[in-house]
């Protein structure tokens, strides 16, 4: 393997819908073929043509309690307390006798933004309040395993877990989307309504983007295990009835047009290598005549501009690492334990221990591949053959047991020790 620059585990095997190689009976159909508890009964497959970014579907007892074991109130609240994490703090005035719902909904919202300690939050029996803390797959083993039950979506498609504890009636109000969201109830009670996409237009100067205009057309009460699936643009208001509300929710990366140009082209440039005599070469317009329109750009030069851009996105190779190395890029939360370049015996204990356990991506790393790379927390590598084999699994599993690191080849025995080192793996 170059820079250009499996066994499933215990939890695989406990995942419903996790999509797994190996060996099986031969009249055995595909995982993704197969009717699935997480929705409710449909196989990966029919849930992706009937129900991905076409309608939502409401899946009761879509997991049990063991599923998010570990994903509570008090690991929010630590959470929400860790300076560089995405914590919100969302609350909203009861309405006072005597004024409109109108009048209430044009107000009564505040947003705080993180890091909060629990003697800044409010009281869990006042209501009206909602705590919302981003990316809990990349700081709690529980989340990462909620997250990895999803694996049969595209890894590069996935964002992160998102958890929200809210008092009585607490909710972030009605809302689109622009992004597909699998909406979890992993305590108390939370009532949604929902309504097709239709007119977005948002309420003026409130600091949460909530619809102007809101006519649900269904109402479900969610319990612990149920799970509601909207495409994107789809209105819903989630209030918590009860009190003492978590719901967990899986949303999906959907760049804008702009913000994946933006960040394709700045990666093709940065990837110019500055010696390279083609790339010094400046423009020059030997046949350009005298004018009288000084003010007006010269159309050789419009045409030579087009003709840089394009010539760039014309070589599909450096758009497509460009692109693998952009959706790998690790969140800015991720948390990573690397060791220090001298510390040699420490990189042979984790490489030891990884040799008779296995190995395992850290939370906070993001690994994709294509026809031709893998791609590692923003960076690529060229690889074909076993090698190749050996990464695309640890990429789809998350995973790589002993046996088969202990088979790798010199070339990737060598890299994943340098990720060990990177703390970007670490020993099972």
């Amino acid at each position: 393997m170059s820079r250009t620059p499996k066994t499933p585990s215990a939890a695989e095997a406990a995942a419903p819908c996790r999509t797994r190689r190996g060996p099986s009976a031969a009249d055995a159909l595909p995982v993704t073929e197969q009717p699935c508890a997480l929705l409710g009964g449909l196989s990966p497959t029919a849930f992706m043509r009937r129900h991905w970014h076409k309608k939502p579907l409401l899946i009761r007892q879509a997991l049990p309690a063991s599923a998010w074991a570990g994903l509570d109130r008090e690991a929010l609240l630590r959470l929400a307390a860790e300076p560089g994490l995405a914590a919100r703090l969302i609350q909203r005035q009861a309405r006072p006798a005597g004024r409109s719902r109108r009048a209430a909904a044009d107000g009564g919202w505040s947003l705080q933004q993180g890091p909060f300690s629990s003697r800044q939050l409010p009281p869990a029996e006042q209501p009206g309040w909602t705590l919302l803390v981003q990316g809990l797959d990349r700081h709690l083993p529980a989340g990462r395993a909620l997250l990895d039950r999803f694996a049969f979506l595209p890894a590069a498609r996935l964002d992160d877990l998102m958890v929200s504890w809210a008092s009585e009636g607490g909710g972030v109000g009605p809302h689109v989307d622009s992004y597909d969201v699998f909406l979890l109830q992993i305590g108390g009670a939370r009532r949604w309504r929902i309504a097709p996409p239709g007119d977005e237009r948002l309420h003026a100067g409130l600091p949460l983007r909530i619809l102007e205009h809101f006519a649900p057309t269904e109402e479900h009460l969610l319990e612990p295990g149920d799970m509601l699936y909207l495409p994107p643009g789809w209105g819903h208001d989630g209030v918590a009835e009860g009190g003492a509300c978590l719901t967990a929710s899986i949303g999906f990366r959907a760049p804008a047009h702009a913000e994946l140009a933006d960040a394709l082209l700045n990666r093709l440039l940065d990837a110019v290598d500055p010696d390279d005599p083609a790339e010094a070469l400046r423009y020059r317009d030997p046949g350009q005549p005298a004018t009288l329109q000084p003010g007006r750009i010269p159309e050789a030069l419009q045409h030579h501009a087009v003709r840089q851009v394009r010539e760039r996105l014309a070589a599909p190779a450096a758009v497509e690492l460009a692109l693998g190395e952009w959706l790998s890029e690790p969140a800015p939360d991720a948390v990573f334990d690397p060791l220090d370049e001298e510390d040699t015996a420490g990189l042979d204990a984790r490489e030891a221990q990884a040799l008779a356990a296995g190995l395992r991506l850290a939370r906070g790393s993001r690994m994709l591949y294509d026809a031709q790379r893998i791609y590692l927390n923003g960076e690529g590598w060229t690889a074909a053959g076993r090698d190749a084999k050996l990464m695309q699994d640890l990429a789809d599993h998350r995973a790589l047991d002993a046996l088969r690191l202990r088979r790798a080849s010199p070339a990737a025995r060598s890299l994943l020790r340098q990720w060990l080192l990177d703390g970007w793996l670490e020993a099972c």
